[in-house]
């Protein structure tokens, strides 16, 4: 693995957002919408009253987490539908680049979208609802790389599932986290779901990162088991992830249908 082909890729997509205001509005105006119609929304129920619940801090520190784990699945997805798009996949994978790192590359493109995002509705979390995102001090730190690392599994497994049937699956590239997200318990406790619902939850590694926040909204402590179910669920999600990607990417290989991929 070479790290000037990895920089390579890198630097070719933070190019295109230089002059693209679609792609700009991707990492920031979705975002700040849903952080103001979310924010709004928990002023009004805490204003309401809810017997002492903190609803600001549940909903928003819930929004700008599942934000960074949407950036993270769609920098994934989206860079790779636009080689498609542009008919660049032959032209790149005739170089010597390989396919890991390819995908290296697009990791890095998510954690500048993460960061770019992350500073920006924390800075109007503050700014308009007086939320402070480091409330949750340290424990911040493993969470977001657990949802990082899901972010970016997910959309491997969308880039998958694109290779396979085609740009028609692009959909997928856009909205995979939000079949996810009722499982997720983002914005309420796994408790509140069905019983035949949890069953899927305790498979998503998101899930027991989100209980892991609000335990520490609720109680203070941080939970080192939910944050190793986290880790448990990532692990083994991404090595059947890995190994379906690298299947489809074969499979298109020896079909020939790498340059034909629409």
């Amino acid at each position: 693995m070479k790290s000037h082909r990895i920089l390579a890729i890198l630097i070719r997509h933070l190019y295109l957002y230089q002059r693209s205001v679609p792609r700009l509005m991707d990492i920031f105006f979705w975002p700040v919408t849903e952080l103001l119609v979310w924010g709004f929304l928990s002023r009004y129920l805490e204003s309401s009253g809810l017997g002492g619940v903190n609803v600001v801090t549940i909903l928003l520190g819930a929004l700008i987490f599942w934000d960074l784990l949407s950036q993270s699945q769609r920098a994934v997805s989206v860079v790779f539908l636009e080689e498609v798009w542009e008919r660049n996949l032959l032209n790149i994978f005739v170089t010597p680049l390989k396919i890991s790192e390819f995908l290296v590359s697009t990791v890095l493109i998510g954690l500048v979208r993460i960061v770019l995002v992350g500073i920006t509705i924390a800075i109007l979390a503050f700014v308009l609802y007086k939320f402070n995102i480091f409330i949750f001090g340290f424990s911040l730190i493993p969470f977001v790389l657990s949802l990082l690392l899901f972010g970016w599994a997910i959309g491997l497994f969308a880039t998958g599932i694109i290779l396979r049937f085609g740009s028609s699956a692009q959909v997928l590239a856009f909205g995979l986290t939000f079949l996810l997200q009722p499982f997720s318990a983002v914005f309420y406790p796994v408790s509140a779901l069905p019983e035949w619902a949890r069953y899927i939850a305790y498979f998503i590694p998101s899930t027991y990162v989100f209980e892991g926040m609000r335990g520490i909204i609720n109680t203070g402590v941080f939970s080192w088991q939910s944050l190793g179910l986290a880790v448990v669920t990532n692990a083994a999600f991404i090595a059947l992830v890995l190994w379906f990607f690298y299947k489809m990417f074969a499979n298109v290989k020896e079909q020939g249908r790498l340059m034909k991929l629409d």
